[in-house]
C-alpha cells in the first residue's frame, strides 16, 4: 500500500495562553487522520469546528502545538521543500484570481515561482485549461468576463498546474448555483481519478460531500466525533451530532 499523502497523529493547535501555549484555546484536539493518495476525506461540522484550521494544518501553513504530521511518507519539513506538492481550492475564486491579470497569467503564475521555462509553462497553462473543461481562448480573458463556474475551472486549474499531490477544497462549491456545483463536482472527480492527488472537502453541505467523498469525518469543537466510510456514515451515523448534521438534509 502507498504512505498516505497526508498522515497526522494527534495533533493540537492551540490559540493564545502562556507559556507553551497553557490556558489557550484549543482549536485542534488531538487529531489523527490519514488520507492515500487518490482519496477524498470530507470534513464537515459546524461553524467554529475547527474545519479550516485543520484544512490550514495539512498544507503546511499552521503551526502545531503538539503532535506530528507526514507527507507522503517523511515529516513534513519546511514549506518551501513543499512547493507545487500542496495546493488550495477557495470558496471565492476571485480570492485565487487577480482581476488585473488574465486568466492564463494567473494559471500560470505558480510555475514562475517554481521557474519553468516560458515555453513549457505556455503549453502546460494550455493543457490545463482543456482539462478543467475551458478553451485556450480563456488565458486571453480576465476574471470579470467569466462566469462564477468559469472562473472556478480557472482556479481550479491555478491549484492543479503544478500537479500536487494533495489538495484543500475550502467550502469550493458553496457560492455557485446548484447546477453549476454539480459540474464543478463532476469535475473535481475526473481530475481526482486522472490525476490521483488525495483531497480534504471541507464544505457544510453534507450533500456535495456526499456526492464527492470516499470517508467522512465530523468535527465538533476540534475534535473528531466520528470518521466512517462514506457510504456507512450517510446510511447509519452513529454519533449523535452525526444524525443531527444528517437530519439537516432529510
Amino acid at each position: 500500500m502507498p504512505a498516505p499523502v497526508v498522515d497526522l497523529d494527534r495533533v493540537v493547535v492551540t490559540y493564545g495562553g502562556g507559556l507553551f501555549g497553557r490556558g489557550g484555546f484549543q482549536a485542534v484536539k488531538a487529531i489523527s487522520l490519514q488520507i492515500a493518495p487518490g482519496q477524498t476525506v470530507g470534513l464537515v461540522g459546524e461553524s467554529g469546528s475547527g474545519k479550516t484550521t485543520l484544512g490550514r494544518v495539512c498544507l503546511g501553513l499552521q503551526p502545531l502545538s503538539s503532535g506530528t504530521m507526514r507527507f507522503c511518507g517523511e515529516a513534513f519539513g519546511a514549506l518551501r521543500q513543499r512547493r507545487g506538492q500542496l495546493s488550495v481550492v477557495l470558496q471565492h475564486p476571485e480570492w485565487a484570481l487577480n482581476p488585473r491579470l488574465r486568466c492564463g497569467r494567473s494559471v500560470e503564475e505558480p510555475l514562475v515561482i517554481l521557474g519553468m521555462p516560458a515555453k513549457e509553462r505556455r503549453g502546460r497553462v494550455a493543457a490545463m485549461l482543456e482539462n478543467v473543461g475551458l478553451d485556450a481562448g480563456f488565458a486571453e480573458r480576465f476574471p470579470g468576463q467569466l462566469s462564477g463556474g468559469q472562473r472556478q475551472r480557472v482556479a481550479i486549474a491555478r491549484a492543479l498546474i503544478t500537479e500536487p499531490r494533495f489538495i484543500v477544497f475550502d467550502e469550493a462549491v458553496s457560492a455557485l448555483d446548484v447546477s453549476v456545483q454539480a459540474q464543478v463536482l463532476n469535475l473535481i472527480r475526473e481530475l481526482q481519478d486522472r490525476h490521483g492527488f488525495g483531497a480534504l472537502f471541507i464544505s457544510h453541505d453534507l450533500a456535495a460531500t456526499r456526492y464527492i467523498s470516499h470517508r467522512i469525518a465530523v468535527m465538533y469543537q476540534g475534535e473528531f466525533v466520528e470518521v466512517a466510510e462514506a457510504a456507512r456514515f450517510y446510511g447509519t451515523p452513529e454519533h449523535p451530532y452525526s444524525r443531527k448534521l444528517m437530519a439537516t438534509i432529510e
